[in-house]
Formats: structure tokens, C-alpha cells, sequence
């Protein structure tokens, strides 16, 4: 059997493989809820055979959203759509998941076939952007307000309201975005972050919210699920977060009882100096997981069986979470499993057309 078709347990959930969809925005709500595209987007990978299926960033407020087209997760109302997906996904095997986000300085955005470029507050369908500091991602883009105390509590509490709602959705696994330049990853990079108060300067300052959100989530979801952080390992940027600080983090989420980390890198710097290619991340799930023993995810350009097997097989990474290439195939990992030799079920709707043989 090869590894990448191993199961993997995280406290008292299976997962049947070791192939997670990652979390990808389709920009195709109105008003934070779910649609039929959501339904078939996501339910076609779990028929494709992943073992970890997770809905896309999903906002827990409506300032928190990318863009006007982006799922919610911030009224209860939004709990109906996502349960009838999640009962889908785990008939065919999948476990649901959910990736628990604000986009901070990066919101109010038009989807990226819309040209992606800001929406001013004064704009149609637009608002006021949030950060640590007042600083706009890009010159050009509407200055965000700087949150103060009050502000702060807010995220935390929007946190912690979603996640309760993500347990009723039926949720099994929850991911906290820390990642892409988006709100807590503004706050812990010393690029986006200038306060002078508990939450900035220091290290120890920088990671607080990330923390506090941590410790919100934890209070209401249960103990005897996953629970994930996404960062970006290295802000690719001199002066900005780098690897070394998040061997740093994994050390104290790791005693924070988080269970896996999610390592993908950049985002907060428009035009960063990044050496994209086949796996260029997968070297920092890999010193996170040498470095602090805690479990580590895998992502960037992960394209092939073999390249996703080595990484399980070589323990630099305990799950592969496939983005454009699942949605390229969404039948990636049946298709993987036959390239690897691994004989695993098919859904008995399509038994009739498994090869026997490759």
C-alpha cells in the first residue's frame, strides 16, 4: 500500500487517505450562502476519492469576507447550506472541514474575474477595510482602519460565534487562516504590523490574536476534533516573518493543542521575489515537522502521485493539500491510487469503469 493511501488519525477522526482538497475560494455566494455550485464543487472530490474535504475561506463576519461573493459563516442562517453539503460529503467517504478566515486589509475586493482590484467603502457593494496597522496593502488601495481594543474583541468573538456554527453545520475539522496576508497574518508579520500596544513589536506580541482566536475556537469546539492553523511560512521578503519565526509559532500552537499545521507562504507583500515551482512550499512543512514533532500539511504545485507519495513517504508531511490540481481532476486520487498500485474503492456507482489493472 502506498503511504499516500495510509489512513491517518487525528484524535477521533480518520481520514481514509492522506489527500486533502485545500481550501479554494469560487467566489459564488450572495450574502455569505452556500449554492448548488458549492454542492457539486466540493461533492465531486469527495466522490474523486480525497480523504479530507475543506470548504473554502469562510468568513466570520461579513467585513471579514475577500469579496462580496465569498461564504459566511457569521448568521445562522448560513448553517442549512453547509449541512446538506458536509451529510454528502461524509456518504461518500470524505471528512468535511471548514477554513475559519478574515481578510482583514485584503476584503472588499471584486472576484478575480472582475478584475480583483479594491471596492471602495464609498462603492457599491464595498466597506471599510480592518488591520493592525493603517496600512493598505498596496498604495493604491483604500487605507484600512486600525482596530482598537474593541475591534479586536469583535474578531474574537466572530471567531468563536462561526465555530459554534460550524459544529452545528457538522463540521469535523475546523482550520484557523493565518495565512495569505489576510487579518492574522497581518498581525504577526512585522511587514503589516506597526502598533506599539500588546499586540505589536515582539514576537510574543505579534502571534497574541492568532493565539487568542485559537484559544475562542477551542472553547467551543470539541476537543475530540482537529483542529488546524494555516500560515504563511515566510513573508519571502527580508525584514518580514521567516522561517525561523514559524518553528517558533508551531512550537507554541503545538503546546496550545493544535493538532496540524498548515504550511503554505507569501501573501502580505504584493510583489514578492517568490521561487515558484514544483514543491516550492513543501520544504516548510517539512522543518516544522522535523523541528517540533508537531503534524504538518503540505501544499504548492504538488501536481503528481509520485510528488505527493515522497512527501508522506519521506515523513516530511503528514497530509497533501491539493489545490489547482484538484481542480484540474477532481478525481485525482483515484486516479493517483492507480498510478501507485494502491487498490482502493471506487464509488459503486462508477465500479463498472475501474481499470483492474494499470
Amino acid at each position: 500500500m502506498a503511504e499516500l493511501f495510509s489512513p491517518l488519525t487525528i484524535k477521533e477522526i480518520t481520514l481514509r487517505n492522506r489527500i486533502a482538497v485545500s481550501p479554494m475560494c469560487q467566489y459564488s455566494s450572495e450574502d455569505g450562502f452556500i449554492t448548488d455550485w458549492h454542492l457539486v464543487h466540493l461533492g465531486s472530490r469527495a466522490v474523486g476519492g480525497a480523504g479530507l474535504v475543506i470548504v473554502e475561506a469562510t468568513a466570520v463576519s461579513p467585513e471579514g469576507r475577500i469579496t462580496p461573493d465569498d461564504v459566511g459563516l457569521w448568521k445562522e442562517e448560513h448553517i442549512a447550506g453547509l449541512q446538506r453539503i458536509n451529510t454528502f460529503l461524509e456518504s461518500q467517504g470524505a471528512v468535511p472541514g471548514v477554513q475559519l478566515a478574515h481578510a482583514g486589509r485584503k476584503a472588499s475586493h471584486r472576484s478575480p474575474w472582475n478584475g480583483g482590484t479594491a471596492i471602495a467603502p464609498s462603492e457599491e457593494r464595498g466597506w471599510q477595510t480592518v488591520a493592525p496597522s493603517a496600512l493598505p496593502f498596496t498604495p493604491e488601495e483604500p487605507v484600512p482602519t486600525a482596530l482598537d481594543d474593541a475591534g479586536i474583541r469583535k474578531v474574537i468573538d466572530d471567531y468563536r460565534a462561526a465555530t459554534e456554527r460550524a459544529v452545528r453545520a457538522g463540521f469535523k475539522v475546523v482550520e484557523i487562516h493565518a495565512a495569505h496576508g489576510y487579518l492574522l497574518h497581518e498581525f504577526y508579520s512585522p511587514l503589516s504590523n506597526q502598533r506599539t500596544d500588546s499586540y505589536g513589536g515582539s514576537f510574543d506580541n505579534r502571534i497574541r490574536l492568532l493565539l487568542e482566536v485559537t484559544e475562542a475556537v477551542q472553547e467551543v469546539w470539541p476537543a475530540k476534533y482537529p483542529l488546524l492553523v494555516r500560515i504563511s511560512a515566510t513573508d519571502w521578503t527580508e525584514g518580514g516573518w521567516t522561517g525561523e519565526d514559524s518553528i517558533a509559532l508551531a512550537r507554541v500552537l503545538k503546546e496550545k493543542g493544535v493538532d496540524l499545521i498548515d504550511c503554505s507562504t507569501g501573501g502580505n507583500v504584493p510583489k514578492a521575489d517568490i521561487p515558484v515551482g514544483p514543491l516550492y512550499q513543501a520544504q516548510f512543512a517539512a522543518s516544522l515537522k522535523k523541528e517540533t514533532g508537531i503534524m504538518t500539511g503540505a501544499v504548492g504545485m504538488i501536481t503528481t502521485a509520485q510528488e505527493a507519495e515522497n512527501l508522506i513517504s519521506e515523513g516530511k508531511a503528514d497530509i497533501v493539500l491539493l489545490a489547482r490540481e484538484m481542480l484540474r481532476d477532481p478525481y485525482f486520487p483515484l486516479h493517483a491510487a492507480l498510478e501507485l498500485g494502491a487498490d482502493v474503492p471506487w464509488p459503486v456507482q462508477y465500479e463498472r469503469a475501474k481499470p483492474r489493472k494499470r
